[in-house]
């Protein structure tokens, strides 16, 4: 953490005003370092995938979250003390003191404050424990304006506009729909750097698909990848996705995918693969509309922690949009032949709504006829313009009519895989952090992917005065020009710059030397064999564009420097 400070990959957020736990500032090589990810992860999920990329607001109006749960349900529980006054979040203070896990409902905290007899850092006893709400509220216009909340997620604003999307999708599943974009957490009392914010990235893809097809015509191309998989009774595989969805281990075949998709991914960036593991959730643990979930978790300094969750969210979201707002956000699917069905239907009494109602008897009746009737009700409610209507039996009757069906209308099923983002950001940096000995001297490196290199090359004049650094600087024009990530160094010995660029990952440096004069060639350093070739300046550009797009060693692209 304090190479990450001071070589500028993150810092504290309002620093010069004594800092706010929860809260980082990206600095110039980790906020680059983190859209390489976001742009691998777009590439993968969204250009790969029959999907889309949107952008929604970060605030919502109140409805948006009283009809997804989050107003009443998105709590944590915190514990104060009596004596300093300080608070903490009551499950993670019991597991950071005692070392056990505790459910985080009210009573299982309670029992577990009152059987250990926890007492704040400062001595003091604490208060009885109390939920708090993990949003953030805000008033939305002048005076009281409307209440809205900061979106404790991404994925909300994608259900809210998938009418629109269903349309833009010509009506046909499956599709999926991302997001990338920060949301907002006020957590209790965040700890543990980047790993735990109140304001934080997220990549989020909701794939909506038939509840009866979760299947992916590509499964195939990651089915025989073993993967490390923790199953909700903590017991331990080494097994193919495929047997896994076979043996009923995971749910289905598409959720498997995505499990497969997202570990291919997190390799791709630079999670080692020995330190990552998929653990699912088990059924206490679980979110109440998932039927199965999985977390991607990572082996970091701090234990294993949560980087990716992978759910199978139902059709929760969406059934509780068209509770809360009324509207028909459901998909048609056509029947390859129509069919014949009896249905018993609510027959409007014209002659009676038409006086009762007068301009809103069209609608009614419209919405009336719509409706499919089990048993035989006193009133039937009905939406018109914003309003809800109590129509009682005597504007209507019940009948059994046959019609022709060629379809159905379903509510589809999302699966969800969710990335978060800071937490990723920093597993590859923690990953890829490295010592070794270098000419007798310990050296600090960051062995990052050349992909995910936040500077792909450096220039560096050999010595600090002319021509050296006039070249060196024509090269670095050059390899910009050329939309290579460059920087150019000429302070101090060119060992001691090889360093700097070593601890910030930086995969290439290119040197401009005596022989640069002679022969028109510089000297390209490998950062982690340290190894040297000379290559002619007029190869450089489509050398390093092979070289940052593969595993290539430098060897095959010039002669060993000496």
């Amino acid at each position: 953490m304090e190479m990450l400070t001071r070589r500028g990959f993150i810092w504290q957020s309002f620093e010069i005003y004594g800092g706010m736990a929860g809260f980082i500032d990206y600095a110039p090589l980790g906020n680059n370092l983190r859209r390489k990810i976001e742009n691998i992860w777009r590439r993968r999920f969204v250009v790969e995938e029959r999907a889309v990329e949107i952008d929604t607001p970060l605030i919502g109006v109140e409805e948006v979250f009283i009809a997804s749960g989050h107003a009443t349900s998105f709590n944590d529980i915190a514990i104060e003390c009596k004596n300093c006054n300080r608070i903490f979040r009551a499950d993670h203070y019991i597991k950071e003191k005692l070392g056990i896990e505790v459910e985080g409902s009210l009573n299982a905290i309670k029992e577990a404050l009152e059987y250990y007899n926890v007492k704040c850092e400062c001595g003091g006893d604490f208060k009885d424990p109390a939920p708090i709400s993990l949003m953030f509220s805000t008033s939305i216009g002048p005076g009281k304006g409307r209440k809205g909340y900061l979106r404790p997620e991404t994925a909300q604003g994608i259900f809210i506009d998938f009418r629109r999307l269903l349309s833009y999708f010509r009506d046909k599943l499956p599709f999926g729909v991302a997001q990338i974009g920060r949301a907002f957490r006020n957590e209790i009392s965040p700890r543990q750097g980047m790993i735990r914010l109140r304001e934080f990235n997220q990549a989020e893809l909701e794939y909506f698909v038939h509840p009866g097809e979760k299947r992916h015509e590509n499964f195939k191309k990651y089915a025989f990848d073993v993967v490390r998989l923790l199953d909700k009774f903590d017991v331990e595989h080494r097994i193919t996705l495929k047997e896994a969805v076979e043996k009923g281990i995971i749910a289905h075949e598409l959720l498997a995918y995505f499990i497969g998709k997202t570990r291919r991914f997190l390799l791709e960036i630079g999670i080692k693969d020995e330190k990552l593991r998929f653990r699912q959730h088990k059924d206490d643990e679980r979110a109440h509309y998932a039927t199965d979930c999985w977390d991607a978790e990572v082996l970091l300094s701090i234990g294993w922690t949560e980087i990716v969750g992978i759910a199978d969210r139902t059709d929760y979201d969406l059934n509780k949009h068209i509770k809360h707002s009324g509207e028909d956000l459901r998909v048609f699917i056509p029947y390859e032949n129509p069919i014949k069905v009896k249905k018993r239907k609510a027959i409007p009494k014209m002659n009676k709504i038409g006086p009762a109602f007068r301009e809103k008897a069209k609608e009614i009746s419209k919405k009336l006829s719509e409706i499919e009737i089990e048993k035989d009700p006193e009133f039937i409610e009905v939406k018109v313009d914003g309003e809800v209507l109590r129509i009682s039996k005597e504007f209507f009757e019940i009948q059994e009519v046959e019609e022709e069906v060629s379809g159905e209308k379903i509510v589809p099923h999302v699966i969800e895989p969710s990335f978060g983002l800071d937490r990723i950001t920093y597993s590859v940096l923690e990953h890829s952090f490295d010592k070794d000995t270098v000419d007798g001297e310990e050296r600090k490196v960051l062995r990052l992917k050349r992909v995910v290199a936040p500077v792909e090359v450096a220039v560096l004049p050999l010595l600090s005065k002319e021509p050296f650094t006039t070249k060196a600087l024509e090269i670095l024009e050059l390899l910009q020009s050329a939309g290579f990530y460059t920087e150019y160094d000429d302070s101090g010995s060119i060992g001691r710059r090889y360093r700097r660029y070593d601890e910030i990952g930086t995969p290439f440096c290119i040197t401009v030397d005596h022989q640069t004069f002679e022969d028109d060639t510089v000297t390209i350093r490998d950062r982690d064999t340290t190894k040297q070739v000379r290559i002619q300046i007029s190869q450089l550009i489509s050398a390093l564009k092979e070289l940052l797009s593969s595993g290539k060693s430098i060897e095959e692209f010039g002669i060993p420097f000496r």
